[in-house]
């Protein structure tokens, strides 16, 4: 019996701010191949890259699916229908649109693995993914400069240690570019039937649908889950009040802190990395005009400032309570100009903080400094008092610890919020109760 063949497909960089999406590519060649009676063996993967990437769309998102297929001939024909597409529905006109298609015969090398996690890590060069592809013995197919296949090598090669699903519905060709008409209170009632096995479908700090994307992309919306069936029921519920074209599941990264490195030091941390670390904070946080909040921290190896960004709203609200002396866990990214923009933070221990006021006189009134080294004198009586010090008084917090994250407008594709955090938790605790 003939083996079959095992052919990875990874496309990468298609759409733009102008429109067009990458899974929407993914699906349409999807439905072709099925149409031909070539299904993928797994649901198709929607990886997420360096959120810090210079020329991504706003997710830095790859995909990639499988095909097992039974010759030749059938390879040569998933190639043509996902070259032929790519042409086709490709902003190729966009200035940094540069797609990129992979294919790969075979299994996954841990040389492969190794290339995926870090280019959700760091950034890689056009040159530097042609080599690769070149080592591991893929067919790579360049459209314009091709930077897609950066993206594309690494949705292949990725291995999810961690995963979430997410249903995209689409919108049908004539309705691209206008408002979408979704019935909003049927995805308040999927939030409350579905939440938290559903996630991030409302921002309740602005009281809006936030499955709904903002772009004029063919997605209609995307619900975000961590299970294919339960984001399967979600839709279900969402009532769409334009026609949907139709809709795929796909298998992700987003939401589970993939791009976090751990135990990197303050004096080693690079731009564009992003990173979880314990500190301090070494500086009160003070807001600059823009409304952004800015303070530094220190893991005594070096100081390093950070910011909560004007779009993270209310989260600054939180910043702004810490003071020198708290210790806290902090998860962001570091930009171009060496700035930590963060995603979360965990309070793990509040400083005490301390009110100093003039000592009482004993007439009732609060006395004032008689001077350098000379004690304090009440302006009422005239009574002085040489050994009299300033009042020591223990101010209350408005700050617990715990965890803290931005608002979900706000918040990474990546980033994991805080209620897959807690929930994974309280699983473990009930895994080693039982």
């Amino acid at each position: 019996m003939t083996s079959k063949i095992k052919l990875h497909v990874g496309i990468d960089d298609t759409d733009s701010a102008e429109g067009m999406c990458t899974t929407y590519l993914t699906y349409i060649i999807l439905n072709e191949l099925e149409e031909n009676g070539i299904k993928p063996v797994d649901y198709p993967r929607l990886i997420r890259l360096n959120p810090f990437a210079r020329y991504k769309t706003r997710g830095n998102g790859a995909l990639s699916f499988i095909v097992e297929l039974d010759n030749r001939s059938q390879v040569e024909q998933v190639e043509h229908i996902v070259l032929e597409n790519t042409e086709k529905y490709a902003m190729l006109d966009g200035v940094n649109t540069n797609p990129g298609v992979v294919f790969y015969e075979g299994e996954i090398t841990s040389q492969m693995r190794e290339y995926a996690k870090n280019a959700i890590y760091n950034i890689y060069t056009i040159d530097y993914a042609t080599d690769f592809a070149k080592k591991i013995g893929a067919r790579i197919h360049k459209f314009k400069k091709g930077r897609g296949i950066i993206g594309s090598i690494a949705a292949i090669s990725l291995e999810l240690t961690d995963e979430t699903f997410e249903l995209l519905a689409y919108r049908t060709p004539e309705n691209f570019g206008t408002k979408r008409q979704l019935d909003d209170e049927s995805i308040f009632r999927m939030n409350d039937e579905t939440y938290p096995e559903t996630f991030e479908n409302i921002d309740f700090e602005q009281n809006y649908a936030a499955i709904e994307p903002h772009t004029p992309c063919p997605v209609l919306y995307g619900i975000r889950g961590n299970t294919p069936d339960i984001v399967l029921k979600a839709h279900s519920i969402v009532n769409s009040l334009e026609p949907v074209a139709g809709f795929r599941v796909f298998r992700t990264n987003q939401h589970t802190d993939m791009h976090i490195q751990e135990g990197v030091k303050i004096a080693n941390m690079r731009d564009t990395g992003c990173y979880m670390f314990e500190c301090e904070v070494v500086e009160k946080p003070h807001d600059i005009e823009g409304g952004h909040v800015f303070f530094k921290v220190s893991d005594n190896t070096g100081i390093l400032e950070c910011a909560a960004f004007e779009p993270t709203k209310s989260f600054r609200n939180i910043i702004r309570k810490l003071v020198v002396g708290d210790k806290i866990v902090i998860y962001g990214g570091l930009n171009d100009n060496h700035t930590l923009n963060i995603e979360k933070i965990k309070v793990c221990q509040l400083a005490t903080e301390y009110k100093y006021s003039n000592p009482i006189c004993s007439c009732g009134k609060r006395m004032k400094s008689a001077g350098k080294n000379s004690g304090y004198k009440c302006p009422r009586c005239g009574r002085k008092d040489r050994d009299a010090t300033k009042i020591k008084e223990e101010l209350p917090r408005d700050l617990k610890p715990g965890f803290y994250e931005v608002p979900v407008e706000a918040r990474r594709h990546l980033s994991k919020p805080i209620i897959r955090i807690t929930t994974e938790a309280d699983q473990r605790l009930k895994n080693m109760k039982s």
